[in-house]
């Protein structure tokens, strides 16, 4: 027969096991450079840093990406590409390009023949981006060119770009950062990040990217 203490001892177990919420840790008041002050001045920054024309070529292609674009069955590649042309791309007519890829600005695109971006690439391309001959960027991966200048207080835009050559391979879920040129017949191994340039005929991985080996092939 259980008493009230034991039922007083299992209520207290249950309420242990409950999760707890932490409070959140004192900031931190100290600065390597002198008395704490906050860099960025995000008050400072510039409300509309493209040109007018700019907004209206975006709101436009946004509402052909998100339908047209968007919903188009895989096999109609082609179809697709004209899209892209028709907003400026330079695409050769045997490139692919997946319906769940997202681009910012498809008149800063440049892709080569037989060039592919798979499933759900972001080419993120505030600059050019160029993607060489025979070259494939896998799934999920992330073509960022743009940035911020985080050395100035107002955090102006940088609209960088990307060059990547032929014959590469970015496998999945890697991330090619502003200003980054790749070389031809590189391999970017899977969730790598690539943050400076590399050169050709290279297999890099990690965060950051670092050299595993050079790329050889079989004789043919």
């Amino acid at each position: 027969m259980s008493t009230p203490n034991d039922a007083t001892s299992a209520a207290s177990a249950r309420d242990t096991a409950k999760a707890r919420v932490n409070p959140l840790p004192e900031p931190l008041r100290t600065s390597r450079t002198g008395p704490r002050r906050i860099f960025q001045q995000l008050d400072r920054h510039a409300a509309y840093p493209y040109t007018r024309n700019d907004y209206i070529k975006r709101l436009l292609w946004k509402l052909v990406e998100h339908t047209l674009f968007r919903f188009t069955p895989s096999k109609l590649n082609t179809f697709r590409l004209r899209l892209l042309r028709l907003f400026g791309a330079k695409l050769a007519p045997t490139a692919v390009v997946r319906s769940s890829v997202t681009i910012m600005h498809p008149w800063l695109l440049e892709m080569g023949e037989y060039a592919c971006l798979g499933e759900r690439v972001d080419v993120y391309n505030l600059g050019p981006i160029a993607i060489g001959h025979h070259t494939t960027v896998s799934q999920n991966c992330h073509l960022c060119a743009g940035t911020h200048d985080h050395k100035n207080p107002a955090m102006p835009l940088i609209r960088s770009a990307i060059r990547i050559g032929d014959g590469c391979w970015i496998c999945a879920d890697s991330f090619i950062g502003p200003d980054v040129c790749i070389g031809d017949n590189v391999i970017v191994a899977a969730r790598t990040v690539v943050m400076r340039s590399v050169d050709a005929d290279l297999v890099v991985a990690g965060n950051p990217a670092k050299v595993l080996t050079a790329r050889t092939m079989d004789a043919e």
